[in-house]
């Protein structure tokens, strides 16, 4: 596979699909908590993708890099994983799409903030600093402003999206930092849907929200997450940063906030507030500076 110096309209299209499906996750989750339990979905939606990443790990041969030395590593990350959706489903439960959207993808913040204390070579330049603190900026004028709260426990969810990107932050750091870095990103995920599975389900079952009157709709919604979201958007992603230089993708990483808060307006007819604007637009330049790497 021949890598390119620069993203061509062909990678611009796979970049804007992922995007745009990162975008709609949250809508999705939403609409299929009404009709499944947000605990059982969550556990659903991994025992359901991780034989379909197995085998297409097998068939194409990308399944490799696992060995005792990454079984550790790899159940944190299924534990961080397992945590990580817990809060964001959750939280859809209390809070808006729109919302959830802003703070659950100030994730690179989280990554970049650790990372330099962590990563060698890492550390933060003024470039980072200065989008650390619009990222930072958007969320404070996020959290201290909303008129239209979901539920009564808007400002609950809020907090859950946001520690939420802490633990999908935490997934990232870990494998940077241990010989997980060596394993396939298949193989990786792996790890991940296997952990989150095995959590999630039994807990939901315990819990006892499990079915709430799901319809046909739900049910399509629900697959559409598996095989679409969490498969084709996955290996879409991974066959992009194998070809593209990960610096001139920076620029797209702002779209998922973005898509995510338009889906949450157009699909789910939720309040967009001049100050969420003004927040998705901080946290949006600021995860562009904090991505981007000088050439």
């Amino acid at each position: 596979m021949n890598r390119k110096d620069r993203v061509d309209l062909q990678g611009a299209l796979l970049l804007l699909f992922c995007m745009l499906l990162m975008g709609l996750n949250q809508s999705a989750i939403k609409i299929v908590n009404e009709g499944l339990g947000p605990l059982f979905q969550s556990g659903l939606r991994s025992l359901f993708a991780f034989p379909l990443i197995l085998a297409w790990a097998l068939w194409r041969g990308k399944f490799t890099g696992i060995d005792r030395s990454t079984h550790l590593p790899g159940i944190i990350c299924g534990i961080f994983f397992a945590v990580e959706f817990i809060l964001l489903f959750q939280a859809l439960e209390f809070t808006s799409v729109v919302r959830t959207s802003i703070f659950f993808y100030v994730m690179p913040f989280w990554v970049a903030l650790g990372a330099h204390f962590l990563i060698p070579g890492e550390t933060l330049t003024r470039q980072r600093i200065f989008g650390l603190v619009l990222a930072f900026s958007g969320v404070i004028i996020a959290l201290s402003v909303n008129h239209a709260p979901a539920t009564k426990f808007a400002l609950i969810g809020d907090l859950m999206s946001l520690v939420g990107s802490m633990f999908w932050a935490g997934i990232a750091l870990v494998v940077r930092t241990t010989n997980l870095s060596k394993v396939s990103p298949e193989g990786q995920l792996f790890y991940q849907l296997f952990v989150s599975a095995i959590i999630l389900v039994p807990l939901a079952l315990l819990v006892g929200d499990v079915l709430r009157e799901p319809t046909i709709f739900h049910w399509i919604i629900f697959a559409f997450q598996v095989v679409v979201i969490v498969c084709v958007a996955f290996l879409t992603w991974f066959y992009v940063l194998s070809v593209y230089p990960a610096s001139d993708m920076a620029s797209f990483s702002f779209l998922a906030p973005l898509f995510g808060v338009l889906f949450g307006w157009l699909l789910l007819d939720e309040p967009l507030s001049w100050h969420l604007v003004v927040a998705l637009i901080l946290v949006g330049t600021g995860i562009v500076l904090v991505n981007r790497k000088r050439r």
